[in-house]
C-alpha cells in the first residue's frame, strides 16, 4: 500500500501510529530528507572548521517504538553525510536544550501525549529554531515523499558518524542557572510524570539525581517509572481525568501544590493546595509578570507572546506591568517564530506550553514549574490566593463537537452572531479560526470557533466577565454547532 505522509508530517510536528503510519523505512527516508533540507544548506551557511560534517542531536521519549525510529533517521542521516549525537531518552526541551547549547539542529522522537501506538518526530534548526509547515516541513515532507516513492540516494563516501552523549546533567545544572530556588520557603510538591519523560527530568532538575544540591522541596513522586504503555493513566493533563490522581494526593499529603507533565515534558500543568486546576493562563500572568518585572529592572521594555485562546486577563496584566503584548494563532512553531521576531522574553499558550528567551525561544514545563515555585515560595499566600488573582473570568476551556459538515456548523455560527448580528455589534478576525468578541461592551464575552486539522471536529473556547454570562454563550454557540 503507498505510504502517504501528508497523513503523517502535519503543521507542526510528525504524528502518527506505528507501524502502519510510522516505521523504520519513513524514519529513514525522514532522516535523509531532514539532512538535505536542514541540516547541510545549515552547515553551509554557517562557518565552522575546515571539512567538519554537519551534526544533528536526536532525542527520544519512553516509548518502546522509539530505539527503532530513531536508528533508522539516524542512518538516513548518516548517508547524507552528517554526524549524529544520539542523546538517548530526554524530554522534548531536554532536546531543545541540546540543539541550543551545542547550536545544531535537531529531532525529538515522541508523541507527547498521545497514546502507547502513536509517535512522532518534532524537528528544529540550529538553537532549537522551528521547523514547521512555514519554516521547512513541508519540503522535507514532499522530499521524504519523493524517496519513499523511488529510492533513497546512495550513501555519500563521506558518510557521518553516530555517536552518543548524555546531557541530562547539563539540561538540569542550565535550568538551574535560570530560576534559583535555594532560597525559597520549604514546599512540598506531588508531581505525577504521568510515566513519561517528567520521571526522568524532575529527579534530576528539582532533586539531586543529577548531582546538583538539594533544594527546598519535598517531592512526593507519582508514577515516575518510564513506561511508553502509559499503564496509570494517559500522560495527558489537558484531560481532566488524567489529573484526578494528583488531585488527590495533593489533599492527601497536605501538599503546596502538584505539578502534572505530558509524556515528553515540556508541558506542565498546576494544582493549587486544595486540588483545583490552576488555569495555564492564570500561570502565564504569573510568570509573564515575573519576566516583565526582570526585563524592565534591568531598563528593557519587554514584549510578551500568548495566543488567542488564552484569557484575556493575559494581555490586560502585561499591559498594566508596562510591557509590550503579541497576539498570536495556536501551535508551538508560530509561537517560537514570533517569540523570536519580536526578541519575546516570554510567551504562553492556553495549552501549557510555555516559551522562554531564555530558553532558546522554545518551550519548557519545567522552566515554567520552577518559575512557580520560586513565585509561590518567595511568599506566604497558598497557591489558590496567588490563581485567584490571575483568574479574573469565567472560562469554558475547550469543548470539542464532532460535526458532520464543519463549513455548514461554522456558518449557522457566523449568520447567527456576525451577519445578523443577534448579540449585538461584535469584532470579528480570523488569525485562527474564528473569533467573535464581545469584550468591549456590557456583558463583556467574546468566543473562538477553530477546525481541527485531522478530525471532524469544532474547537470551541468561551470566555466571560462571570460565570451566567460564559454559560449563555458557550450553549448558545454548541446549539448552533451541534445543530441537527
Amino acid at each position: 500500500m503507498p505510504i502517504d505522509l501528508t497523513q503523517l508530517i502535519k503543521a507542526y510536528d510528525v504524528r502518527g501510529t506505528v507501524p502502519d503510519q510510522l516505521d523504520p523505512q519513513v524514519a529513514r527516508a525522514i532522516g535523509a530528507a531532514f539532512a538535505r533540507v536542514v541540516a547541510l544548506p545549515e552547515a553551509t551557511a554557517t562557518e565552522g572548521e575546515p571539512g567538519a560534517r554537519p551534526r544533528v542531536a536526536v532525542g527520544r521519549d519512553m516509548r518502546d517504538s522509539g530505539p527503532g525510529l530513531v536508528d533508522a533517521f539516524a542512518q538516513g542521516l548518516a548517508d547524507a553525510g552528517v554526524d549524529v549525537l544520539l542523546i538517548g531518552q530526554c524530554s522534548t526541551d531536554g532536546l531543545y536544550y541540546a540543539s541550543g547549547a551545542l547550536g545544531v539542529p535537531g529531532a525529538m522522537f515522541t508523541a507527547s501525549h498521545n497514546p502507547a501506538r502513536y509517535n512522532g518526530i518534532k524537528l528544529c534548526r540550529a538553537g532549537a529554531r522551528p521547523v514547521g509547515q512555514d519554516s521547512g516541513l513541508v519540503t522535507v515532507r514532499d522530499l521524504a515523499q519523493e524517496y519513499l516513492d523511488g529510492e533513497l540516494p546512495a550513501p555519500v563516501a563521506d558518510r557521518g558518524e553516530i555517536t552518543e552523549r548524555d546531557m541530562l546533567a547539563d539540561y538540569a545544572a542550565f535550568l538551574r542557572s535560570l530560576v534559583d530556588l535555594r532560597g525559597i520557603r520549604p514546599l512540598k510538591v506531588v508531581i505525577d510524570a504521568g510515566n513519561g519523560m517528567g520521571g526522568l527530568t524532575a529527579p534530576a532538575v528539582l532533586g539531586t539525581a543529577a548531582g546538583l544540591e538539594a533544594l527546598p522541596l519535598d517531592i512526593v513522586p507519582l508514577y515516575f517509572e518510564l513506561d511508553g504503555t502509559f499503564p496509570n493513566h494517559e500522560a495527558n493533563p489537558l484531560d481532566p481525568k488524567n489529573l484526578v490522581d494528583l488531585q488527590a494526593a495533593v489533599v492527601e499529603h497536605d501538599a503546596d501544590l502538584g505539578l502534572a507533565f505530558d509524556g515528553d515534558a515540556d508541558r506542565c500543568f498546576v494544582i493549587d493546595e486544595h486540588g483545583d486546576p490552576v488555569s495555564p493562563s492564570a500561570i502565564t500572568a504569573l510568570v509573564g509578570l515575573r519576566e516583565v518585572e526582570r526585563e524592565l529592572a534591568a531598563g528593557r521594555v519587554p514584549t510578551i507572546i500568548h495566543n488567542l485562546i488564552t484569557s484575556r486577563a493575559v494581555p490586560d496584566f502585561m499591559s498594566a506591568a508596562g510591557a509590550k503584548v503579541v497576539r498570536t494563532r495556536v501551535g508551538h512553531s508560530f509561537i517560537k517564530a514570533q517569540m523570536a521576531d519580536h526578541d519575546a522574553v516570554f510567551g504562553g499558550e492556553h495549552s501549557a506550553h510555555y516559551y522562554f528567551r531564555d530558553f532558546f525561544f522554545a518551550d519548557t514545563g519545567m522552566l515554567a514549574a520552577m518559575h512557580v515555585l520560586a513565585a509561590l515560595g518567595g511568599q506566604q499566600h497558598p497557591l489558590s490566593a496567588l490563581g485567584e488573582v490571575y483568574e479574573p473570568y469565567s472560562a469554558s476551556g475547550e469543548i470539542n463537537s464532532e460535526v458532520e459538515d464543519v463549513p455548514a456548523a461554522r456558518a449557522r455560527v457566523v449568520q447567527a452572531y456576525v451577519t445578523e448580528q443577534g448579540a449585538g455589534p461584535v469584532e470579528v478576525d480570523e488569525l485562527d479560526g474564528l473569533t467573535v468578541s464581545h469584550w468591549d461592551s456590557h456583558p463583556q464575552w467574546w468566543f473562538n470557533l477553530r477546525a481541527s486539522n485531522t478530525e471532524p471536529l469544532l474547537r470551541l473556547n468561551v470566555e466571560a466577565a462571570d460565570e451566567d454570562i460564559m454559560e449563555k454563550v458557550r450553549d448558545d454557540v454548541l446549539s448552533l454547532v451541534r445543530e441537527g
